[in-house]
Parts: structure tokens; sequence; C-alpha cells
């Protein structure tokens, strides 16, 4: 797929803010390892919402909020940025959708981004987007199970779809479901208002924050803060942050995000639906 913005990513900036100094050519293993230092560094929230302010998809704003800026964001950032590094790396893109299905039963519409990656023939799905639950390394299209670290996905067939599972309990849990109709601009701008604005939209009504790494998930929702361990473990620790001073610095410890001491998060989730 071609690219949809002529503004070139600042790599050099891009690469030191996830750490990243590997090699730079187009294959899978070099995919990989750009995909897990993504995700370890560049942390799933949705701040910018609690505050008021909008959520701007251009790739300009996207280098300035998550690299220079020292910023997270949710898919719809995460994954343009990284189609865009990817792209001006040498590897074919395409922009996909898909439907949400962890936590519900409901039929949701597609407010989720994901990238499939064309790595020398093989279709590959990369996704540094979807949190906490989400994919640590991308995983192969058509193909086995693949463990990362302590986790195990899959991707099976449905119909038409294409259904992003993982292993817990030792059953199969679905993360959500795609197919392969490339995606534009224009899609990702409705979906985005929709998720950062509708009253009804989780990103609206809970404070998230979320970082995946290779040894355990750390989770902040609103004043909950969660440690989980692998599968296998299963190690949980939960507590309740006790005021705004605390949440602060745990977005600063745990997540790398700084923010003004006088920043008051959960004065701004005051009057919204749990």
């Amino acid at each position: 797929m071609e690219k949809t913005d002529e503004y070139r990513i600042d790599l050099e900036s891009y690469f030191r803010r996830i750490g990243y100094t590997g090699e730079r050519h187009t294959s899978l293993a070099v995919l990989k390892q750009l995909h897990l230092a993504h995700v370890d560094r560049i942390p799933f929230e949705n701040l910018d919402v609690l505050l008021g302010r909008a959520i701007l998809l251009d790739l300009p704003r996207l280098e300035a909020k998550l690299v220079h800026g020292r910023r997270g964001g949710y898919c719809f950032e995460q994954n343009m940025l990284f189609a865009a590094v990817l792209e001006d790396l040498g590897f074919s893109v395409t922009r996909l959708a898909a439907r949400v299905r962890s936590g519900t039963t409901r039929l949701l519409p597609r407010t989720h981004m994901l990238l499939k990656v064309d790595v020398r023939g093989d279709a590959v799905i990369a996704d540094v987007g979807f949190g906490g639950d989400g994919l640590l390394e991308p995983i192969m299209l058509e193909g086995e199970p693949t463990r990362q670290f302590a986790w195990e996905y899959r991707i099976a067939r449905e119909a038409d779809l294409y259904v992003v599972q993982s292993l817990r309990d030792q059953k199969w849990d679905d993360l959500y479901a795609f197919n392969l109709e490339p995606q534009f601009p224009v899609d990702f701008q409705v979906a985005n208002h929709y998720v950062s604005t509708h009253p009804s939209s989780r990103f609206v009504q809970t404070l998230t924050v979320q970082r995946p790494t290779s040894k355990a998930r750390y989770i902040l929702r609103n004043r909950e803060f969660i440690v989980q361990s692998g599968p296998e473990d299963n190690l949980r620790s939960t507590r309740i942050v006790k005021d705004d001073q605390e949440l602060l610095d745990v977005l600063d410890g745990t997540f790398g995000l700084e923010f003004p001491r006088e920043t008051q998060f959960l004065a701004a989730l005051a009057g919204r639906v749990p």
C-alpha cells in the first residue's frame, strides 16, 4: 500500500525514543525487535482525552507527541506512527481495522487499528496499539500459535474474518476480529472522533494507561494500578492510587510519562460514567 502522507518521520529520534540500536533492513527479525521495543517504551494511554485535548492523527503531530514529547497514545496514534516508520525503512504496510471482542459479547464498531506487513513474501500482523493484552511481537497471518515470552497468541479463521486470540486459563480468548480490506486516513478519522469524544466511549469514561513488557503487564485504570505476570506464574498485584500526586508518581515511575504536578486527572474523571 502506498504511503498516505509525504511527511518523513525523524527515524533517529524515534530509535532513541524506543531505545533501538539494531539493524534497519526489511527482515522479520528487525520487525520483531522494533515491535517489542516500541510497546515497551511508548505506553498505551488516553490521557489527552481526559484533559480535553483533541487527538490528531497527522504524522507531524504524532511525532511531536509520541517521540519528542515522550508521551503515549492509543491504537490510531501508535499504529499510524509505527506504519510510517516501517514504510520509511522499506516495509510494505497495509492499514487495517478491527472490531474489539475482548471484554465484551456485544458487536462493536471497527474502532481498532492494526497493520499487515509484507515481509519477503509473508503476511505478518503487527499491532503496537492494543495495550496490556496486546502482542509483544508481530504474528504471522497464517501460521501456528506463537509464544511471546510468557504469553501465547494465534490468529484463527472465522468465515471471512481473522481473529487474534490469546491463551488464558488453557483456552483461547478473542482479542479482536478483522478482515484484509485496506483502510485509509479518512476511515480512522471517523473512528478516532467517536472513541475520543462520544459519551459512551470507554476512552471518554475511563483513565487508562497500559504497558506490556516481556516480564509483566502494567495497567492503570482510573485509580486501580495492576501488575500482572504471565499466565504460568499467574501473579497479580493490585493497589488503589489514593490521589493525583500518587497517580502522577505512577505515571512517571512506571510508564515514563511526566506531567506538571498540578495536573488533576482524578478531578477530570469526576462525573464521568465509571
